[in-house]
């Protein structure tokens, strides 16, 4: 299976070549977008090419999620760890845009090694945006407490108006994911991963992997939410995280592959449809081509010295002409 990577590919590629040309006047304007909705606009002044603006606009939040200022809870102090004084966040941000920040690239470190991975945590700023209140709850597990001040059902946003929800514990997280797809193909094709998915948790290889289970209904862990949020029509996910899975490096792991689960099965089941549908047209042809092969081959017809062309008849079509 294909894991989706935390960065932005775009966004990497565009901040390695303006910092490879940095004293070159040139201007940039970019817009995006990338899977669930989130978009990106990145501008360069022929001015001041060593700053550069990046803007980036989430998912809309439905009404259980908590957005403060625009921004998931924790969003703030997140970006200001990951990238220090080389980012500076613009208050407020241009119009359409839940984030705008001020690289910039004047002060990246002289390390070749420690600025490529500087950029790459710049290209990731989705998971740090977006994976802030996930972080801050998988922290306090790894620390075995919860959060002060916590609800005991946290909705956080994924897709356009969707949310999964976290049931934090101090021995354990429970995440649940509602799954929701438009398309009904989608929907029995997704059904049918997300079962097969769940079994594979019990081969003996991923006995360390964290729990996971899927059900049509909802589960107990999501008592008290809203109608809209239990309506899902591929069923419900719920893994459980324990300490052992957010120690050390794990938890970015985690914080991504959680964000992105939707996106992630989402992928696969549109890779499976599209194979269907290759081998269904690869059938058709080779049916075709087996069809073709059955037509009797068609009657040739003789000419004469003077290129006048004559039929041979059969003993029943002679009598036919003999009788008219």
């Amino acid at each position: 299976m294909i894991l989706l990577q935390s960065h932005s590919r775009f966004l990497l590629q565009t901040l390695l070549n303006r910092v490879q040309n940095l004293e070159k006047s040139v201007e940039l304007d970019y817009h995006w977008v990338e899977f669930d909705d989130v978009r990106y606009h990145v501008q360069v002044s022929m001015k001041n090419p060593h700053i550069l603006l990046l803007s980036v606009s989430l998912p809309t939040p439905p009404l259980e999620a908590v957005f403060l200022g625009g921004l998931p809870f924790g969003a703030i102090e997140a970006i200001k760890a990951a990238y220090g004084v080389i980012v500076q966040i613009l208050d407020p941000p241009r119009d359409g845009f839940n984030l705008t920040l001020k690289l910039n690239l004047s002060k990246l470190p002289p390390d070749e090694e420690y600025k490529h991975a500087l950029l790459v945590k710049i290209a990731s700023v989705r998971e740090v945006v977006l994976g802030a209140p996930l972080r801050v709850i998988l922290k306090y597990l790894a620390s075995r407490t919860v959060a002060p001040d916590m609800d005991h059902l946290v909705a956080l946003v994924h897709r356009p108006n969707e949310s999964f929800f976290l049931v934090p514990q101090a021995e354990k997280v429970t995440v649940v994911f509602p799954m929701r797809f438009k398309d009904s193909i989608d929907t029995v094709l997704a059904t049918s991963f997300l079962q097969e998915f769940v079994e594979s948790r019990r081969t003996a290889g991923l006995s360390n992997a964290p729990p996971c289970l899927w059900s049509h209904s909802p589960p107990l862990e999501l008592k008290g939410a809203t109608d809209d949020a239990l309506s899902a029509n591929a069923g419900f996910v719920t893994f459980v995280i324990f300490p052992r899975h957010v120690e050390g490096k794990k938890l970015d792991r985690t914080v991504w592959n959680l964000s992105t689960f939707h996106a992630y099965v989402n992928y696969h089941v549109k890779c499976s449809e599209g194979f269907m549908h290759t081998r269904m047209r690869r059938r058709v042809e080779s049916l075709i081509q087996a069809l073709n092969r059955a037509k009797p081959d068609q009657e040739k017809t003789k000419k004469t010295a003077h290129t006048r062309s004559f039929k041979r008849l059969s003993l029943k079509d002679s009598c036919t002409n003999s009788s008219s």
